[in-house]
């Protein structure tokens, strides 16, 4: 495991933005966008379902076996790291996202600031859209950390896994995770309007129900930041009224017009002059004529409705690069904002016994019997008749639960760990 140890630590320190590992090749990872391959590290299958062993908790585990891939939110010494392991035709693989330490701020992600007037809303809905890897979520912790900064707030995060870890500052944060704090996006939104929350954060609308539910959210006086995969506005807009069969698209037209607020859509694009990557934006803002095209399903003109509302604050693209761009002296480097660092947060993670969920951890005091057991080799491999997962019962040696994070014990070779599963 120190092997892995070190990558990771590394990647921290070079300022890799994702590692990509699987068995039978060389180490990929991703440096200011660009993919690269360092052909010095390689690793085994059985190092690899090693690694994955040791990762994942028992409940993460019958996830993989289910549907041969899963999500999760780690810190390994103490650098918060974003997995998603799945099955190839090289055997399990790992992608791993490393995260910044701290939650950055609005202007050190170079963003317009406008965006710190998000903070300020009482109610609405906030779309932040684009496609996979254009920094959405970051974009969404540098609001919600103005918002802790700035007012007494209780805000409430579903996400889907958690990312950045927030310490309540003049607001009161508390964040959820599907899969291991609520059950589904559906179930934190039925839950949260009876948690008294003034701010809502929902990491992805994809299914019909959660659209609604977030929509209804908007409507009753919150205000809801949500994170929606869309290139252009008029797609994000499309996306959540054809997520609906055709007779409740008005409907859910008119509630989309009555609480929307922002809808951002943002891609990273490469400067040649900073040499770096930065945030592009389109803004649309949620003025009168907005809504009154989105009412009446004139979606196609909301592109004209950006060009017009230059005076509400609102860009196009084009006249994003143009005019905030092009012109902004003193650009923050991304190894200064966006570099993976240890986190700073004060509150453990911490899992009640009176859940029932054994499987997914508990707090670092508790006996050292109640450590995540090793799966057999076997138990990675699809499910078989029962569907079931079982572990062996020795714990591994090596692995401990630290603050309810997994952490690796750089003492143990790896070659002893792999030996101890052979037998």
């Amino acid at each position: 495991m120190k092997k892995f140890n070190d990558i990771i630590l590394t990647g921290v320190k070079e300022g890799f933005s994702d590692i990509h590992m699987t068995g039978n090749q060389p180490l990929v990872y991703r440096h200011n966008g660009v993919i690269r391959t360092d052909r010095s590290i390689r690793w085994t299958y059985q190092e690899i379902d090693q690694i994955v062993s040791s990762l994942l908790n028992p409940f993460n585990m019958q996830i993989l076996r289910k549907r041969w891939s899963v999500d999760f939110s780690i810190s390994i010494q103490h650098a918060r790291v974003r997995i998603n392991v799945f099955n190839t035709t090289t055997g399990l693989s790992l992608s791993i996202r490393l995260l910044p330490g701290l939650v950055p701020t609005i202007d050190l992600l170079n963003l317009h600031p406008s965006l710190g007037q998000i903070g300020e809303l009482k109610s609405g809905l906030v779309l932040i859209c684009g496609t996979t890897g254009s920094g959405k979520t970051t974009t969404i912790a540098a609001i919600i950390e103005e918002i802790n900064r700035s007012r007494s707030a209780h805000v409430v995060t579903i996400e889907d896994p958690v990312e950045f870890r927030f310490v309540s500052k003049q607001s009161f944060i508390q964040q959820r995770e599907v899969g291991a704090h609520v059950s589904s996006f559906r179930q934190g939104l039925l839950d949260v309007l009876r948690q008294d929350p003034d701010v809502i954060f929902v990491g992805e609308l994809r299914e019909p129900e959660t659209i609604r539910l977030t929509l209804s959210a908007a409507e009753s006086g919150h205000l809801v930041i949500a994170s929606i995969h869309a290139a252009q506005v008029e797609d994000a807009i499309y996306r959540i009224c054809n997520s609906f069969p055709l007779d409740a698209q008005d409907e859910i037209r008119f509630q989309l017009a009555s609480s929307l607020a922002w809808v951002v859509v943002q891609q990273l694009l490469y400067i040649e002059r900073l040499r770096f990557r930065v945030p592009v934006l389109s803004i649309l803002r949620g003025v009168q004529s907005v809504k009154g095209l989105i009412r009446e399903n004139r979606l196609p003109q909301l592109e004209n409705a950006m060009h017009t509302g230059r005076t509400e604050g609102m860009f196009t693209r084009e006249r994003y690069m143009n005019e905030f761009v092009n012109l902004k002296k003193g650009f923050v480097l991304p190894s200064q904002s966006f570099r993976p660092a240890p986190e700073a947060f004060a509150d453990e993670e911490y899992a009640s016994p009176l859940i029932g969920r054994a499987d997914y951890g508990v707090a670092a005091s508790a006996a050292p019997s109640s450590a995540p057991s090793v799966p057999s080799r076997s138990a990675l491999a699809p499910a078989g008749e029962t569907g079931r997962v079982t572990f062996d019962q020795a714990p591994l040696r090596g692995f401990s639960d630290d603050e309810s994070h997994y952490v690796i014990d750089e003492g143990e070779r790896l070659e002893d760990i792999i030996a101890q599963l052979d037998k």
